[in-house]
C-alpha cells in the first residue's frame, strides 16, 4: 500500500459496492451515517507549535520527535531549584500537601511573605519572588522596573530568613520558660543518634582490638615457628603443647617386634 494506506478512507465505497454486487446482503448500520457526514479528508498531521527555535542544517535529517508534545516549564520551577538547591533541609520539614491548590497567587495577597492562614515555607519564598517581578496586576500592583531575578530572590530570602529567625526565638524562650517551671523535656534527636554512634563504634573498638591481637599472634608465630593453632591458644596450654612437642621425639613411630622363645621371669 505504500507509505499511506487509504483504506479506512474509501470503507463507504467498498461497503457500497459489496451491497450493489449482492455480495453482502444488508447494508452496515453506520452506512447511510457515514454518507450523509463523511470523516474528514486530511491525511496529514499538523505540526505543533514549536517553543524553541532551533537552527537547521542542510546536511541533518528530520527529527523522529517531531510530533511529540513539547516540555511543559514554568518560572517558578527554575526558582524552586536555585531555593532548595541553597536549602536542602527545607525539604525535610513536614508539610501538608492540601495546601497548596496552584492559586495561591490568586488567593493570597504576597505583598508580605509571611501569610495568616498557612505556614512560611520555600514555596512562601517563590511566590513572594514570583510578586517581586512580577507584582499583582488585578489588584493594580506594578512591581519594580529596575528589580532583577537575583534582587528579588535576595529580598524574599532576608524576608524569609527574619521570621526563621524570629520563629526559632519563640521556641528557645517557651523551652526555657517551661523548664522553669518543672517541666523536663528527653533527649533530642541528635542526642539519640550520638549514643548510637558511640556504642557502634565501642562495638566496632573492641572488634578491632581483638582482630589486631590475633593478627600480632600470627605473625610471630611465622618467625617462632609456632603452629598458629598453638598461637592463639592460652599461655597454659601452650606450655603444654610445647611439652608434648619435646616428648614426641622420644616415643618410637613402631612398636617393639614380638619374637619366639620361653617366657623369661627374674
Amino acid at each position: 500500500m505504500g507509505r499511506y494506506d487509504f483504506r479506512p478512507l474509501r470503507v463507504y465505497q467498498t461497503a457500497s459496492q459489496l451491497f450493489a454486487s449482492e455480495r453482502i446482503k444488508n447494508v452496515p448500520s453506520w452506512h447511510e451515517v457515514v454518507g450523509t457526514v463523511p470523516p474528514a479528508q486530511t491525511l496529514v498531521r499538523t505540526q505543533p507549535l514549536q517553543h524553541q527555535e532551533r537552527p537547521r542544517r542542510s546536511n541533518v535529517r528530520k527529527p523522529s520527535k517531531l510530533f511529540q508534545p513539547q516540555r511543559v516549564v514554568y518560572e517558578e520551577d527554575s526558582l524552586r531549584k536555585d531555593f532548595f538547591g541553597d536549602h536542602p533541609w527545607e525539604l525535610a520539614r513536614p508539610r501538608v500537601v492540601l495546601e497548596n491548590d496552584g492559586k495561591d497567587a490568586e488567593r493570597k495577597d504576597w505583598s508580605l511573605v509571611l501569610q495568616p492562614d498557612r505556614p512560611i515555607d520555600g514555596e512562601s519564598v517563590i511566590q513572594r519572588q514570583m510578586f517581586l517581578l512580577h507584582g499583582n496586576p488585578e489588584k493594580g500592583q506594578r512591581p519594580d522596573p529596575k528589580m532583577t531575578s537575583a534582587r528579588a530572590y535576595d529580598q524574599a530570602r532576608k524576608e524569609f530568613y527574619e521570621i526563621r529567625l524570629q520563629q526559632d526565638i519563640e521556641r528557645r524562650v517557651a523551652k526555657e520558660e517551661a523548664m522553669a517551671t518543672g517541666a523536663y523535656f528527653g533527649k533530642t534527636t541528635l542526642q539519640v543518634g550520638m549514643e548510637l554512634e558511640d556504642k557502634i563504634f565501642e562495638e566496632w573498638k573492641a572488634w578491632a582490638s581483638a582482630e589486631v591481637i590475633q593478627q600480632e599472634q600470627r605473625r610471630a608465630a611465622m618467625y617462632t615457628g609456632i603452629d598458629n593453632k598453638t598461637a592463639a591458644l592460652p599461655e597454659g596450654e601452650q606450655e603444654m603443647e610445647a611439652a608434648l612437642g619435646e616428648v614426641d621425639s622420644t616415643i618410637p613411630t613402631r612398636g617393639q617386634e614380638a619374637r619366639g622363645g620361653a617366657v623369661f621371669v627374674p
